[in-house]
């Protein structure tokens, strides 16, 4: 049930690896499009702009539950790769008790400050209910979403890419009958599509934990393992809390945006929300690259096979580069074609809607490769470690988001709003690109003694968790 992807040919295992997390992606933004399409096509352009504009505030704390449980998982992947099976086993209890730590907290505090968020986000008052109620119940579902992450986190970090899978295309396809029951049988609107949401994400992540049990083994663990160890949880704060900050001070920008464009009316909320639900749906095999990467550079630095670090980046570039040109061609020709996925043609306004979300999707496209090395180049330096670089990539990020909403919006309106992400992925590469040489420099300079992947065949020494951040 396990992988190791510290020996054989990088462009194949990081290929294998990455094709099952693609599809497990896939099927997870199926919640995401299919919400959006029932909601755009069945309610109409207002609920599609309530939705849409909670996108930033969503990310910003979901993106944190999803941070934070992918860098828990890196401390499990390199002591799987150092073989230190009772160790990893400890990280992977003490992983759960600080999750439910934190979904507790995050579950509470967002419940009771969610009404005044929206207000600070300027908030039309047309959609300011439908957005409210969509946000409260995605926020009551944190705990399904530390759920599944963590699990799904954890069985990758073993080199298990298919398993997660499995679950994500059953409550996909729950996902969809919920909604058409609660929007069309109960007539439960914006948030019965939040209600759907997050209860398929709940059963995908208790399938996936009765499967953990049943069926790994390396897994089962003592009562010393499951015991809270303080120091292990250290480690694992010092990994998944920056990964979780990046997120969220990436997000920060993302709601200064928003902002400034609930400023601009309802009607370009709408046409961001339909062409944002695209590109998520697009940068999918990016973000299966990035998980790729953090597994693969964990499980390389704990067996000290530092030299597949670099030729593991620069395989998953070229196919990040590949695939941005194939999905660049694509947009340019059915952009408006994917536009319409999420409007209603009975809207008054289609055509205006139709192209401004179509030059939103294309601008976008346009920059998908240095999007995808944010993806690959950021997840690498965590692998390796090195956790805390992420959050500086997130303040550039935010930084580009930041000045576009503040200062361009207000002066050029929505066609600034179009390239504000273009602008952050390029800022963030501008810094991972050197980092992630540094990083691989300072591993070298740290363990000199380590045999390269052509050299002779000695016992690696398991570096010790957290030594080089």
């Amino acid at each position: 049930m396990t992988k190791d992807l510290t020996a054989g040919n990088p462009m194949r295992l990081i290929l294998g690896f990455a094709l099952p997390t693609l599809f497990g992606m896939l099927f997870q933004q199926l919640y995401n499009l299919v919400d959006a399409m029932i909601v755009g096509k069945l309610l109409g352009a207002s609920a599609l702009a309530a939705v849409g504009s909670t996108g930033s505030i969503n990310f910003f704390v979901i993106g944190f539950c999803m941070g934070l449980c992918s860098g828990f998982a890196i401390p499990v992947a390199q002591r799987m790769g150092a073989g230190e099976l009772s160790q990893m086993r400890r990280y992977v209890a003490n992983a759960a008790w600080l999750s439910i730590l934190f979904a507790v907290a995050l579950t509470a505090g967002t419940g009771l400050l969610c009404r005044e968020i929206l207000i600070l986000m300027r908030t039309p008052a047309d959609i300011f209910d439908g957005a409210y109620a969509y946000i409260f119940v995605i926020f009551m579902g944190i705990p399904s979403t530390f759920l599944y992450n963590l699990l799904a986190g954890v069985i990758r970090s073993l080199g298990d890419s298919k398993t997660p899978v499995y679950f994500l295309a059953l409550s996909s396809f729950l996902n969809i009958a919920l909604d058409f029951i609660l929007i069309l049988g109960f007539q439960a609107g914006v948030a019965g599509a939040a209600i759907a949401t997050v209860a398929s994400q709940g059963v995908s992540g208790l399938a996936c934990l009765a499967y953990m049990v049943k069926h790994y083994p390396i897994l089962r663990m003592t009562r010393e393992e499951r015991r809270l160890d303080l120091h292990s949880c250290g480690v694992l704060c010092g990994m998944g809390l920056p990964m979780g900050l990046q997120y969220s001070i990436t997000a920060i920008g993302s709601i200064i945006l928003q902002s400034s464009v609930n400023a601009l009316g309802s009607l370009y909320v709408a046409a961001i929300a339909a062409g944002a639900k695209v590109y998520q749906l697009l940068a999918c095999p990016f973000d299966a690259m990035g998980a790729t990467m953090a597994t693969y550079c964990g499980q390389n630095v704990g067996a000290c096979k530092l030299d597949r670090l670099g030729r593991g980046i620069r395989s998953c570039s070229m196919l990040g580069l590949g695939y941005s040109i194939i999905a660049l061609g694509a947009m340019l020709l059915f952009a408006p074609q994917c536009a319409m996925l999420f409007l209603d043609p009975r809207e008054e306004s289609l055509p205006v809607l139709v192209e401004l979300t179509s030059r939103y999707i294309i601008i976008g496209a346009a920059f998908f490769f240095p999007l995808s090395l944010v993806n690959i180049v950021r997840f690498s330096i965590q692998g390796m470690g090195f956790s805390p670089f992420a959050i500086l990539a997130g303040v550039l990020e935010m930084a580009a988001r930041t000045g576009a909403g503040l200062w361009l919006v207000p002066v050029f309106g929505y066609t600034a709003a179009c390239y504000a992400s273009p602008a952050a992925w390029v800022c963030a590469d501008l810094f991972l690109i050197p980092a992630s040489a540094f990083c691989i420099a300072r591993l070298r300079k740290l363990y000199p003694n380590v045999p390269g992947e052509e050299g002779p065949a000695l016992q690696p020494v398991p570096l010790k968790a957290g030594a080089h951040r």
